[in-house]
């Protein structure tokens, strides 16, 4: 009998299964294992100390060590560690945070419904979507679009919404009915000549072609992220969700802002609606919702959809769906707390101050040979890099050159996150602006440190 695995690396590599890794390469590389956090900080289990400038999965918005929030979920704990909220049970948390999250929603959100995350959450507003229009006499508007390149989560129903392959493959992905239409990225979508405003139109009259191609009769709903976080920081032009929101309105077809990561300050707004004049009929939240620091994601719904979803389970004699943990105290506790925070804190404010800094210092990079585009709003931003800045043409993705880029920034102590081509950035909202010229002075190191590596590779 072989010996058991001793250390936390070994045992991670022999019983972990790990999401979005190439697990045979997990095998020999192992882990990188953190074992605490300070602030924008987190620590590993050498040691070393790397600012998290992804806010773990664009989610820690209040850095790593909030007292206010831990002691909010303590003292939960030792009140009341679960209460299920089904067949009119409820507690005082999760009614504090309906309130609480109504009353800073995008204007006419009026209910709350919780689950325990983002794909959760998008899953439920698409059978909220389903059982409206039922509801209201249409089942056959069942279809959903979404945009190539979009991420709304892994779970089935929302991996199929999701407009990535590597969601798709091996999976038989995405379901029938899920239908993606072009991403609103200029520098990659546009074509030779269009002006921007060109492009707009264009991508509307691309959706709306689809509609008459499939049938309105048979549309339900349109989802996207104001902002595009893991297809890479993709920023609408201007005038791009006007002309997608009079497009949807003609067919009566739901608007659902998938705020998961742009909400609570990310854009230097509250919401990405406020951003860019979005006027959901849903919306779905989490990461920012709790700051990390537990495991929570709402669906706010407009009156439009609750009073006829509402009707519906007085017709039926109840609701045929939830989840065990939708509501929890604990996490409902702990949101309640971060929303506090963000007020009387004024967050948001703070972005506002802070993220010229970052998208000051990463546009002083553009002119480098390796930068293709630099892009971003509040504090997400993106740099992404070519081979051919004349042609835009990319390297080949098994060069990793956006890797290589996140790599050596790790050596540096800065943790940023490689997708694609594209290394994106989404420091906790409690950064600084010298943190942040401190990045992107590493940033603009790295890319001359990577530079002659990748061109004599090619």
């Amino acid at each position: 009998m072989s010996p058991q695995p001793q250390s936390n690396r070994a045992r991670d590599i022999a019983y972990h299964i790990h999401p979005q890794t190439n697990l045979r390469q997990h095998e020999s590389a192992g882990p990188m294992v953190i074992e605490s956090g300070d602030g924008i900080h987190v620590i590993d289990d050498e040691g070393r100390r790397f600012i998290e400038g992804m806010s773990g999965l664009w989610c820690a918005s209040l850095g790593f060590s909030n007292k206010r929030l831990a002691e909010a979920g303590a003292r939960q704990l030792h009140a009341l560690p679960y209460q299920q909220v089904f067949a009119h049970r409820s507690n005082g948390p999760v009614i504090e945070l309906a309130d609480a999250l109504v009353s800073v929603a995008p204007e006419g959100l009026t209910r709350a419904m919780f689950q325990s995350s983002g794909s959760e959450a998008i899953d439920t507003a698409i059978k909220f979507a389903w059982y409206y229009h039922d509801a209201i006499g249409k089942p056959e508007k069942r279809k959903i679009i979404a945009r190539l390149g979009a991420y709304h989560g892994t779970t089935i129903a929302a991996a199929s919404l999701t407009g990535l392959p590597n969601m798709h493959r091996s999976f038989g992905l995405p379901l029938p009915g899920f239908l993606h239409v072009t991403a609103p990225h200029f520098y990659r979508n546009g074509q030779e000549g269009e002006s921007e405003a060109a492009f707009v139109e264009r991508l509307g009259n691309e959706l709306e072609e689809l509609i008459l191609r499939e049938g309105p009769e048979t549309i339900g709903a349109f989802f996207a992220e104001p902002v595009m976080g893991t297809g890479g920081v993709i920023v609408p032009p201007a005038g791009y969700f006007e002309r997608i929101q009079a497009v949807l309105r003609r067919y009566d077809i739901l608007f659902v802002a998938d705020e998961v990561i742009c909400g609570f300050g990310r854009t230097g707004n509250y919401w990405g609606c406020q951003t860019f004049g979005i006027a959901p009929d849903m919306l779905t939240c989490a990461k920012g919702l709790s700051a990390a620091y537990a495991p929570i994601s709402a669906l706010l719904v407009n009156d439009k959809v609750y009073e006829a979803i509402a009707d519906r389970t007085k017709a039926l004699g109840g609701f045929g769906h939830g989840y065990t943990y939708g509501g929890h105290p604990v996490s409902a506790a702990i949101a309640v707390e971060a929303l506090k925070i963000y007020e009387e804190e004024r967050i948001v404010d703070h972005v506002r101050t802070v993220a010229p800094r970052l998208h000051d210092g990463l546009r002083r990079l553009a002119d480098h040979p390796l930068v293709g585009e630099v892009r971003g709003v509040g504090l997400m931003a993106a740099v992404e890099l070519v081979e051919d800045k004349a042609s835009r043409r990319s390297f080949p993705l098994e060069r990793g050159a956006a890797q290589a880029l996140s790599s050596a920034l790790a050596q540096r102590g800065i943790l940023l996150r490689a997708l694609g081509h594209t290394l994106v950035f989404a420091p906790p909202l409690i950064i600084q602006a010298a943190d942040l010229d401190g990045i992107v002075a590493s940033v603009a190191d790295c890319l001359d440190e990577i530079a002659g590596p990748l061109r004599n590779a090619a």
